[in-house]
């Protein structure tokens, strides 16, 4: 994260003062990055009380307001300072405690990241089909809402020209809202992807 105090905000890396605080290297956390054209997945680079990098696995949208989702649902304003390739480096609205993001601590326990979504959809199994709506999508699983009734357990079909075909079961659900579990499950990388390509598909195609 390099660059001199007078090169733009855009391009090599972040101002002087912003490498004065102590910075740390993490491995792999993966975290969500809300933008005004919609949720993104991300994994922090490296992180400092007043910034943080980010690696997208597609070129990460800008805008205002700009929040860093944890996977303990902690939310954090951000923005943006640099970009590079797939790097991008935000600073932070407030300093943060290093020490829990790290630890990926906070107020809830530490859960799969989940993509907010509005996509209408088909259910499907056996000579069954019905519409539903896709609320939010994770590696395992969705939830979506749904007037007719599913049984506790019931496999299914996800179906849609936007969606890749999904096997799923059900696994909870609480009046037209229903948990499900998918049959298989996405990697990181084909998640993220995915989002692209229904959020925002100029983003495949934005050079790297």
């Amino acid at each position: 994260m390099e660059q001199s105090a007078g090169d733009t905000a855009m391009n090599d890396g972040p101002p002087a003062e912003e490498r004065a605080a102590p910075r740390f290297t993490l491995l792999i956390r993966s975290a969500k990055l809300i933008a005004p054209e919609g949720q993104f997945l991300c994994v922090i680079r490296d992180v400092s009380a007043t910034g943080v990098s980010l690696r997208g696995f597609h070129p990460l949208p800008d805008g205002d307001p700009l929040l860093l989702e944890l996977q303990t649902g902690d939310r954090l304003a951000i923005a943006r300072v640099w970009s590079r390739g797939l790097d991008t480096g935000y600073r932070f609205a407030a300093p943060v405690e290093v020490g829990n993001v790290i630890a990926e601590t906070g107020e809830y326990p530490k859960r799969p990241l989940r993509l907010d979504l509005d996509l209408p959809l088909h259910l499907q199994w056996g000579g069954e089909r019905i519409e539903a709506d896709l609320v939010n999508l994770s590696q395992q699983g969705a939830r979506i809402v749904c007037d007719h009734f599913l049984a506790l357990g019931q496999p299914l079909w996800l179906m849609s020209d936007r969606l890749p075909e999904i096997e799923a079961k059900v696994r909870w659900r609480d009046g037209e809202r229903y948990g499900l579990a998918f049959d298989t499950t996405f990697n990181l990388r084909e998640l993220a992807l995915l989002a692209a390509r229904l959020q925002c598909p100029r983003l495949l195609s934005a050079p790297v």
